[in-house]
């Protein structure tokens, strides 16, 4: 049955069907359920699906990179926590964000799309909240995922400084230095996605190598020539509260955001849905076994990691400003250091290429569907290439333009680390609030998916949300408890601020223009 058609439905379907007159034949094709798929969510195929299975697989392993993340951005769990903490909060972590990845897994394979969790909340909210609820949702995942791209490349800029402190001690890293260095990586990702987009598949698969193999090196060198913790300091009684905190349970909720942050963008597989073959089935498939395989390597290189760190303090002081480089001079020579640096800042500087491939395609669906100003503009498929340019380019814009906080304040870009936890674990708690909504109350007018969690399904997705809730009260707490202009966690007026413009917005443009994922997909249904 064919329901009424919402205001603006009718252009939108001419527009839909007039792009896809323009797309060249045989080149975007999937198997006959993808394009079962995309008719039932009312989109057409305008993106290159050319991610197999494998292929897949090593994309969101690749750019997920558990162990190299929590390798290189472990400060805050060190100082909170100490050497026990950062090995406990990674477990339990690694478990909690095991229920949100099941339950993601099975809404990507519900409705395999670009979108993701914006539209998720559309199509499983209340038909009632559906628009105004995947708006904000929309807006709180691009907020995610821009953060995440631009906190990425951050990283490996700073990475670089500290390996010209390790060559020349006497060298004080500045704020614009890093800026540029964030500058060159992102015209390294921007050439990598735009011009070298057809080879992804093949470039994946030969980055999944890389990834195992330098986790191996890393691994193998430290356990033979770093000095050693005992298991008691490593597990049991090594602890730190650096932060000053009233408790040590307290330091350590707090020192989790490390845990939290290495094991962020699981999902990003999801937001490549329509360039995957059957992504009905890989789409989640990938998920699943990246974000498994990612989280058994983490935890073995973490606890070879903290055995091999003889002192947290002296660590956290090092002046290349990451703990990771004290425990490699420890262990190897100035060369070592290098050498071992390098092979971590590899994968992580294809980890950001890959990212901003995920964060360009969440970007240009959220405009396809008429989220963001310049829509039109963002949302546009290049027709030869079938990639979204012009979405590519604006999210290599704004990390050039969240990396010139770096210029003024290192503690206010280190916010934008802390608000890639809050607005990703927003959007995570409304699009798992909603299937369970409609699991609950309206079982029956669920998707057909081919990865299901069964009976288990209902119970995995009640703990996944309240994990969800856990990790976003905690992403909004300072690192010391004498909170000063310096060390104050900003993310929390940053995921606040955007909050409000994505409210104003939609009182602006979006009640008028935005009409949600969910009215397309009524209006395609028989």
């Amino acid at each position: 049955m064919v329901s009424t058609k919402a205001p603006g439905l009718e252009a939108m379907d001419m527009e839909l069907q007039h792009v896809g007159q323009n797309i060249p034949p045989g080149q975007t094709a999937g198997t006959a359920l993808d394009n079962s798929d995309m008719h039932r969510m009312g989109k057409v195929q305008e993106l290159k699906r050319n991610l197999r299975p494998i292929a897949a697989l090593s994309f969101a392993s690749v750019l997920q990179a558990t162990w190299e993340f929590i390798l290189i951005s472990n400060s805050e769990g060190l100082s909170n926590g100490g050497l026990p903490g950062m090995f406990w909060s990674f477990l339990w972590t690694f478990i909690g964000f095991g229920f949100i990845i099941a339950s993601l897994s099975e809404m990507a394979s519900m409705a395999p799309t670009s979108g993701g969790q914006y539209h998720w909340v559309s199509e499983f909210s209340s038909p009632r909240h559906q628009k105004f609820l995947s708006y904000i949702t929309g807006w709180m995942s691009v907020l995610a995922w821009q953060a995440g791209a631009a906190s990425g490349s951050f990283l490996t800029g700073t990475i670089i400084q500290g390996l010209i402190s390790v060559r020349d001690p006497s060298y004080e890293p500045q704020g614009w230095q890093g800026t540029l260095f964030v500058f060159a990586m992102v015209l390294v990702i921007y050439i990598f996605n735009v011009y070298g987009a057809d080879v992804m598949p093949v470039l994946s698969n030969l980055l999944m190598i890389l990834h195992v193999l330098s986790w191996a090196v890393i691994l193998i060198v430290l356990w033979a020539m770093a000095p050693r913790q005992s298991a008691e300091a490593v597990f049991v009684t090594g602890w730190k509260n650096m932060g000053g905190w009233s408790t040590m349970g307290l330091s350590v909720m707090i020192g989790q955001i490390s845990a939290i942050y290495g094991s962020l963008s699981s999902d990003a597989c999801a937001h490549m849905s329509e360039e995957v073959k059957d992504a009905a089935r890989n789409v989640p498939i990938a998920i699943a076994w990246g974000y498994f395989s990612n989280g058994i390597m983490a935890t073995i290189l973490l606890i070879t990691y903290l055995f091999a760190n003889p002192s947290v303090e002296d660590s956290l002081d090092d002046i290349t400003g990451f703990p990771f480089l004290y425990v490699f001079k420890n262990a190897t020579s100035t060369a070592g250091v290098n050498g071992l640096t390098a092979i971590i800042l590899l994968p992580v500087i294809f980890s950001n290429i890959l990212f901003n491939a995920s964060t360009s395609r969440q970007t240009f669906a959220f405009a396809r569907d008429n989220g963001l100003p310049f829509s039109r503009w963002i949302g546009k498929v290049d027709a030869k290439r079938q990639i979204p340019v012009n979405a590519i380019a604006l999210s290599c814009i704004i990390s050039c333009a969240l990396s010139l906080i770096n210029i003024g304040s290192d503690t206010a870009f280190n916010a934008i680390i802390s608000v890639n936890v809050a607005a990703l674990m927003y959007t995570y708690i409304i699009s798992i609030s909603c299937v369970i909504y409609r699991k609950i109350w309206h079982p029956e007018t669920l998707p057909l998916r081919r990865w299901d969690m069964g009976q288990w399904g209902l119970p995995v997705n009640i703990i996944a949300l309240f994990y969800s809730l856990f990790a976003l009260f905690w992403s909004f707490w300072p690192g010391d408890v004498d909170v000063t202009l310096d060390n104050f966690n900003w993310s929390v007026v940053i995921f606040g601020s955007v909050f409000i413009l994505s409210l104003g917005m939609y009182v602006i443009k979006g009640r008028k223009e935005y009409v949600g994922p969910a009215a397309i997909v009524e209006k395609h249904e028989d």
